[in-house]
């Protein structure tokens, strides 16, 4: 990693503590992107000495056995499992969702009867299924896990990587035990972990304000996530005390992640300023390109959307409809502000990239 012949600079020494204790060769992880870390992106990043990746959000039992399989076959490096923490069950008002329904069949098809009932994949399942599993890493968003949890982690020596937005959710998490903090600035893509759903958008943090507070506030290692896409942000991370960075956008032009064409091609076109937040695809806040339904759906004569996971059920008749037609305007088109940096080659190529430019800047 260093000149042999001068001592590391704080940034690469912490970040060399990082990789020593999680078994890495760079300190570089992939983001948990449900529906878009399949074995072949996870494994590219794992076999580079990065830390791949699997977001079990939609998955059962089978299918995280299935991924956790497919990607040992195809790698024996670190890779982490991760899904949401449940949010308390959603207060229904079908008047509110008919509303919502009538705006959703102007960007696609009708809605069908009872699609605002299909169910969520069962929390305890999965988390049996990372336990059976034994990786490296469970990460957690939108919450903390159990503590019954958590001592079975601990038990199983798995470690626990925790994603806050805030400084007190940093705090809350390493009392709760957590190994490593993983602070989500709000350039990120996607949802945004925020521990509460309900006021997700009054804590709109940036990276560079929230990496420095949390690493002062806790005595864990930190992940900065949000934004990082090229050698600069990553060297920037580190210099403002992150211990490693997590890159999800960044790696979705990669042909291992698999996307439709018109994100992938969306993505490499999207400005900071062409990203936007909203609840409109899921109920929880997140960041997607502004595509003319995610405009839209911020517009005085849009609806509210329905909580989570109502409003995903929802918007699924649009989105598979959208996939469908290659038409980028009704996808989940999540994407964040760094989106124009992604680079549209191998994950493992970019990796080398990544860290050999980030070492150069710093030293």
């Amino acid at each position: 990693m260093n000149d042999p012949k001068k001592q590391p600079s704080k940034a690469l020494a912490r970040a060399e503590n990082f990789i020593d204790e999680f078994n890495l060769q760079i300190p570089i992880l992939l983001a948990p992107m449900p529906n878009a870390t399949p074995p072949e992106l996870a494994a590219a990043i794992s076999n580079k000495g990065g830390m791949g990746a699997c977001g079990a959000l939609f998955l059962g039992a089978k299918e995280i056995r299935s991924w956790v399989k497919d990607m040992r076959s195809q790698s024996n490096g670190v890779f982490q499992l991760n899904t949401w923490i449940p949010d308390p069950e959603p207060k229904r008002d079908h008047k509110a969702e008919r509303s919502v329904c009538e705006f959703l069949e102007k960007w696609g098809p009708a809605i069908p009867v009872g699609a605002a009932e299909i169910p969520l994949i069962g929390f305890q399942e999965q988390c049996d299924a990372f336990l059976e599993a034994g990786p490296s890493v469970v990460s957690s968003i939108m919450g903390l896990y159990p503590t019954d949890f958590i001592k079975a982690l601990k038990d199983r020596n798995i470690k626990w990587f925790a994603k806050v937005t805030t400084v007190s959710e940093a705090i809350s998490a390493e009392k709760a035990g957590a190994d490593v903090i993983v602070a989500q600035g709000m350039e990120a893509g996607g949802h945004k972990g925020a521990f509460n759903a309900s006021d997700a958008d009054m804590n709109m943090i940036g990276l560079f304000s929230l990496v420095p507070a949390i690493c002062d506030a806790v005595n864990v290692p930190v992940v900065a996530s949000g934004g990082v896409a090229d050698p600069r942000g990553i060297a920037a991370a580190l210099t403002l005390g992150a211990s490693a960075v997590e890159i999800g956008t960044g790696f979705l032009r990669c042909p291992e992640a698999a996307i439709s064409k018109p994100w992938a091609d969306a993505i490499a076109r999207t400005k900071p300023e062409d990203t936007i937040v909203t609840r409109a695809f899921s109920g929880r806040l997140g960041r997607s390109i502004r595509t003319k339904y995610a405009v839209a759906s911020v517009s005085d004569e849009a609806p509210i959307p329905a909580p989570y996971p109502i409003q995903r059920n929802l918007t699924k008749a649009m989105r598979d409809n959208a996939s469908k037609e290659n038409n980028v305007d009704g996808m989940q088109a999540w994407a964040g502000q760094s989106s124009s940096l992604a680079q549209s080659i191998p994950a493992g190529e970019l990796v080398d990239r990544l860290w050999k430019g980030a070492v150069e800047l710093i030293n």
